[in-house]
């Protein structure tokens, strides 16, 4: 995103949330918000319209909640990220955002330097939780609910990857950055980048997020 202004969507049915945002990122000189929707179904179509490198999605909206939102933006044709908005930061539905392909969230009550370090961490194709969120998030809602089933063709899935990338995979379930996994694993940080990478796409996932979901879903990983 490196030289050019990163493009903003923000959907939300609170009218002083909207405007309260698009005042703060507005203000940012590498950041414009390109339009507003007030429900999910016009968040979807304001994306086909204006393709936002950023959405900024509240879960719980009228018509079309944010969930249902973001399936349908992760599955259209555009690259468009989404930054699932919530007011507590083990919302019920966060979960369920991140399965549907959110690249992460942000709390309402965010600072405005973590809103637009947020937005552009995400348009950056980078995953917005931190690893120990991202952990604390999903063993949070791996105990509250029944264990869910492994993703149709799972075990054959990541019986694709090398051991080491297996190994990868369930450390980044774990909560490890690159630099922390490289360290444990005493290789070159540019190598773990190299197996991360190959993880995500032998999977077919988006970010180091969907990949931990993933790991926790294919029983690679328990929550404890």
């Amino acid at each position: 995103m490196t030289g050019r202004t990163i493009r903003v969507l923000i959907a939300d049915d609170q009218m002083m949330v909207r405007e309260g945002f698009s005042v703060l990122l507005n203000a940012m000189p590498d950041i414009e918000v390109v339009g507003e929707a007030v429900n999910g179904r016009e968040a979807v179509a304001k994306v086909r319209e204006l393709s936002p490198d950023v959405v900024l999605m509240d879960i719980r909206m009228p018509e079309l909640n944010g969930i249902e939102a973001t399936r349908e933006i992760v599955a259209g044709d555009g690259a468009s990220k989404v930054l699932v908005l919530t007011t507590f930061d083990l919302d019920e539905y966060v979960y369920q955002a991140l399965r549907a392909g959110a690249a992460g969230f942000l709390l309402k009550d965010a600072s405005a330097r973590q809103l637009a370090d947020g937005v552009r961490v995400v348009a950056a194709g980078e995953a917005l939780l931190a690893p120990s969120v991202t952990r604390r998030l999903i063993t949070e809602f791996s105990r509250m609910s029944e264990p869910p089933r492994p993703p149709s063709g799972a075990q054959s899935a990541y019986g694709d990857l090398t051991e080491r990338e297996t190994e990868v995979l369930v450390l980044i379930a774990q909560g490890l950055s690159n630099a922390e996994i490289a360290e444990r694993l005493v290789v070159a940080e540019s190598t773990i980048k190299t197996h991360v990478s190959r993880v995500l796409v032998k999977l077919g996932l988006r970010d180091r997020t969907q990949a931990a979901v993933f790991a926790y879903e294919a029983r690679l990983v328990r929550p404890g």
